[in-house]
C-alpha cells in the first residue's frame, strides 16, 4: 500500500491538474500529454455547467450515451453525467485543437470508452461527489478513480472484502489511525486497476493486491507474490480537496501477451 505520490518504475505521470480554474491549467495539461503521453485533469461540478442545446440535451452528440442519458433518474445524476461528458468535450477541443461540440464518446468492442476520431487515445472517467476526473493516454490503457479521503471503510469491517490475506496482515501491522486512510488508498488504486482492465476482465478485490510502501507499486497475488511486471504503472495522489486520485496505466511491451 503506497503513500500518495510515491515514485514508480515505468511511464511518468504528472500530478492531476485542476482545469477551468484560471491560470495556465490547460497549457500544463497539454504539456503533460505531449511530454508523457498521459494527463490527469479534474474539476468541480459547479465550475463545469454542461451547455444545453435547443432540445435541452447537452451540447454535442452523446452518441451511444444518448440512451443512457435518457434513462438516468434524478437531476443530480443527470447533471453529473452530462458534466463529465462536457469535460471530455472541452479536453478534446483544448488538447487536440478539435471541435468540442463534435467530440463524441463511443465504445469499442470490449466496452472501453474512447473519443471518436482519436482511436489511439484511451479514456478513463471517475466521479466522487462534485469532483470529476478524466485520465487520457496515448501510451496504452488507463483506468482512473477518485475517492474522498474521509470515506470510512476500516471501521465498517470492509477490509475483509477489499484485501488479500497478505494485505490484511500488512494493514493490521499499521498504527490504528493509519488503517482507514491506507485502506481508502488501496481501494482507490484497485478501482483504477479494475477500470483499466475493462469490462469482462474484472475480478474480486480479494484476488489481487499491491505491495508495501517502500517498493515500486505492482500487482500482487493473494500470497504477496508478483502478479505484474513493468508494463503496469500505478500512481496515487492526494488532492488539497481531500480526495485520493489513482491512475493505473498499461503500456504493451514487445514479447508480452
Amino acid at each position: 500500500m503506497t503513500q500518495p505520490g510515491n515514485s514508480t518504475l515505468g511511464l511518468p505521470v504528472g500530478d492531476p491538474i485542476e482545469v477551468d480554474s484560471g491560470g495556465d491549467a490547460w497549457s500544463r495539461a497539454r504539456a503533460d500529454l505531449s511530454d508523457h503521453g498521459t494527463v490527469l485533469i479534474y474539476t468541480r461540478l459547479a465550475r463545469l455547467e454542461a451547455r444545453p442545446s435547443a432540445d435541452g440535451a447537452p451540447a454535442g452528440s452523446l452518441g451511444r450515451d444518448w440512451s443512457r442519458y435518457l434513462g438516468l433518474a434524478g437531476p443530480d445524476v443527470v447533471h453529473r453525467y452530462a458534466a463529465s461528458r462536457e469535460l471530455l468535450r472541452r479536453a478534446a477541443g483544448t488538447l487536440f485543437d478539435g471541435d468540442p461540440d463534435g467530440a463524441e464518446l463511443v465504445y469499442g468492442p470490449t466496452g472501453r470508452p474512447y473519443l471518436r476520431g482519436h482511436d489511439r487515445l484511451d479514456v478513463g472517467l471517475s466521479l466522487s461527489g462534485d469532483l470529476l476526473l478524466v485520465g487520457l493516454t496515448t501510451r496504452g490503457l488507463i483506468g482512473v478513480d477518485v475517492e474522498s479521503a474521509e470515506r470510512q471503510l476500516y471501521p465498517q469491517g470492509l477490509d475483509r472484502h477489499l484485501c488479500t490475506p497478505y494485505e490484511l496482515v500488512a494493514l493490521a501491522t499499521r498504527p490504528e489511525e493509519q488503517r482507514n486512510p491506507a485502506l481508502v488508498r488501496l481501494w482507490n488504486r484497485k478501482e483504477a486497476y479494475r477500470k483499466a482492465l475493462g469490462p469482462g476482465r474484472s475480478f474480486d478485490f480479494t484476488e489481487f493486491g499491491f505491495g508495501p510502501d517502500d517498493t515500486p507499486v505492482r500487482v500482487e497475488r493473494p500470497d504477496g507474490s508478483a502478479g505484474s511486471h513493468r508494463e503496469w504503472v500505478f500512481r496515487t495522489f492526494e488532492l488539497d480537496s481531500g480526495h485520493y486520485v489513482s491512475a493505473a496505466l498499461y503500456e504493451p511491451r514487445p514479447g508480452r501477451g
